[in-house]
């Protein structure tokens, strides 16, 4: 039988040996220049999974946080655009950070941030193009006149999905806070993510930091779903809102977390005559699973551009610390439109300014062309199954003369108050409803009357409930384009 060398026994010639290492040498080097810094398989939930796949390294892009990657950004969707027809494309964005100017998602589509991804927000004005303001407002909401467009942007879309694993986009919002607030900009800031006029949309599963001002908007859009956002600006930011739904219909909102400047989650659809003529209601909304903290402003908000309709809210299992009031219903006289059949239970708000807070005398106009005769109708508002803990004021709901507040139900309510309370709990004026095991007093305008089954909350399913993810999953091997 042959002898096998022991390892002590084999013999390592000079001249092999080096050119062996060479060689070796060689292939680390040209697989070092050509990696495709993705390592691991990707496994995510989303609407439509893809056939296509690229790296934003393909394109060139640099993710040392310094270099401008915009046109890498713009190239990669441009080009993976043309899958569309052909099972779509993922573009993956690898840990590193990239800075980036605005960029536009295309249909079919899915922006990938892996865990240890920052996409920074390019402080180069030039990189964010000016866009017309919205049909429904008029004008931008900061400025007369057109509006930078955000940071990440897309229109006329179907079957869009930005996601990861909790990869990061940070808007770098201070540069435009600081000339917001010295009046230096002569056009409204971009906001962070915006999706118009698009269908089946989803935005999960990722860290949005620093906004220049509103976050997620998603406008004149339907069929959305929201899903695990961790959503962070100081709480002095200027009109960083969370998420803004803004005339769409069939969309939820779930799972959450919201530091915010200004409201947490507001909805919208448009801004006084504007709104009118646009004529496009939020409607079919779910918002589950919020938590929030928001100093200064509300958790929930309605309006205050509200003039296409807000109908069909249904929200439950609220969470929220530290914020100005739980819900707030935000008009005017000049707005027109509706906010009607908003259905909210199971909340739990820890030190509030105030749990319940209606308006009718939110005066910002976009100019002098509103009618002041075109009154909102706000009815049917039902609230259940509420805990509050140091709370300064209960409620403070005030309608419009000659236009109240109607239908307005609170049941099952526990109000803690703060050790320093308003002397007045219930301030109600042009309002009308019920209100039934709600502790102390209510106003005379809201009768305290016995409902067995506490306030209304329907119990039909919405289309986007219905709605079922795909689990997704892509071999590192699998990545190319």
């Amino acid at each position: 039988m042959k002898k096998i060398k022991e390892p002590s026994e084999t013999k390592f010639y000079p001249q092999k040996q080096n050119a062996f290492t060479i060689v070796l040498l060689g292939f680390l080097i040209l697989g070092l220049l050509g990696a495709r810094v993705v390592e691991c398989d990707i496994v995510y939930q989303a609407i439509n999974c893809r056939k296509h796949s690229a790296v934003l390294t393909d394109f060139g892009a640099k993710g040392d946080g310094v270099t401008s990657n915009t046109a890498a950004f713009r190239n990669a969707t441009a080009q993976l655009s043309k899958f569309g027809s052909d099972g779509g494309a993922i573009l993956i964005v690898p840990p590193g950070k990239w800075l980036t100017g605005s960029f536009n998602l295309t249909s079919n589509f899915t922006l990938f941030l892996q865990k240890g991804a920052v996409i920074l927000g390019s402080q180069d004005i030039s990189e964010y193009p000016l866009i017309e303001p919205l049909k429904s407002y008029g004008r931008g909401r900061d400025a007369p006149g057109g509006r930078y467009i955000s940071l990440v942007f897309g229109t006329n879309l179907t079957d869009v999905v930005i996601t990861g694993e909790n990869g990061t986009i940070d808007g770098q919002g201070a540069f435009w806070w600081d000339k917001f607030r010295a009046k230096e900009l002569n056009f409204t800031r971009p906001y962070l993510i915006e999706i118009m006029y698009s269908n089946q949309v989803q935005i999960s599963n990722l860290t949005l930091l620093n906004s220049p001002s509103w976050v997620v908007h998603p406008v004149y859009s339907s069929d959305v779903i929201i899903q695990g956002l961790t959503i962070k600006s100081p709480v002095d930011s200027p009109n960083t809102d969370g998420i803004d739904p803004d005339s769409c219909t069939n969309m939820k909102i779930e799972d959450c977390f919201i530091v915010s400047g200004d409201d947490c989650i507001a909805v919208k659809s448009g801004w006084d005559e504007y709104g009118i003529t646009v004529g496009m209601p939020t409607k079919h909304l779910i918002i589950r699973r919020l938590s929030c903290i928001s100093p200064d402003s509300a958790v929930i908000a309605l309006g205050s551009e509200m003039s296409g309709g807000i109908q069909d809210l249904r929200a439950e299992e609220i969470t929220a610390y530290n914020s100005e009031s739980g819900v707030r219903i935000k008009s005017a006289p000049g707005r027109g439109g509706y906010v009607k059949d908003i259905y909210m239970r199971r909340m739990t708000f820890i030190t509030m300014k105030y749990v319940f807070w209606m308006t009718g005398a939110y005066g910002s106009h976009p100019d002098e062309g509103y009618n002041p005769k075109a009154l909102p109708e706000v009815k049917n508002i039902n609230f259940s199954d509420i805990i509050a803990e140091n709370v300064t004021m209960t409620a403070d709901l005030s309608g419009i003369k000659g236009d109240p507040y109607t239908g307005i139900c609170v049941s099952d309510a526990i109000i803690n108050l703060s050790p320093n309370p308003k002397k007045v709990q219930w301030n109600c004026t042009d309002v009308s409803g019920i209100t039934s095991n709600v502790g102390r007093p209510p106003c005379d305008l809201l009768h305290d009357k016995s409902i067995e089954s506490g306030c209304d909350f329907p119990n039909d399913v919405l289309p986007i409930d219905e709605v079922q993810l795909q689990t997704c999953k892509l071999a590192s091997q699998q990545i190319s384009h």
